[in-house]
């Protein structure tokens, strides 16, 4: 029997070129996304970083070694853009990918945007024992992947600790 993890610690990374100049700039920063995931988590640790295939590879296996994170939510960079690089990494480090969580994903989203939501490369794996879930940059798409990652990150968790 698997029992539901509670208490889950977050990490959020928002992943976003654009943003990222502008805070080498020492401008203000608005990432929307990546505010409400870090505050609908609670998230213990939030990064803002360039969609640079090495400093997504890295800052997640900075997270997964060096913090007790139990959840990685990154949003940004799964677009179809020459820019957009989350996928290709996260599809990388997965140890086992989560299917399901597209699915369920693009379901919901249909009902937000109908056939735009293909466009999305959304997915959620395990790495190192840590569930991590790449989200789509805009606020609508961390919405919709928020009533996942809230419900079920618990139950996920449970099935791999």
């Amino acid at each position: 029997m698997h029992t539901k993890v509670q208490n889950i610690r977050y990490a959020v990374v928002s992943i976003s070129d654009s943003r990222y100049m502008e805070k080498l700039r020492g401008l203000t920063v608005e990432d929307g996304s990546g505010m409400l995931l870090r505050d609908e988590l609670n998230a213990e640790i939030y990064e803002l970083i360039p969609d640079s295939p090495e400093m997504i590879k890295g800052l997640i296996k900075h997270i997964v070694e060096y913090s007790d994170v139990e959840c990685i939510v990154l949003t940004g960079g799964t677009g179809l853009s020459n820019r957009d690089n989350t996928s290709e990494v996260v599809n990388e480090l997965y140890d086992k990918k989560l299917e399901g969580f597209s699915i369920v994903f693009h379901k919901l989203s249909y009902d937000e945007v109908q056939f735009s939501t293909i466009l999305s490369r959304a997915s959620a794996g395990i790495y190192n024992k840590k569930l991590i879930y790449s989200l789509p940059g805009s606020v609508n798409a961390c919405k919709t992947g928020l009533k996942i990652i809230k419900k079920e990150s618990g139950h996920i968790l449970g099935h791999i600790e």
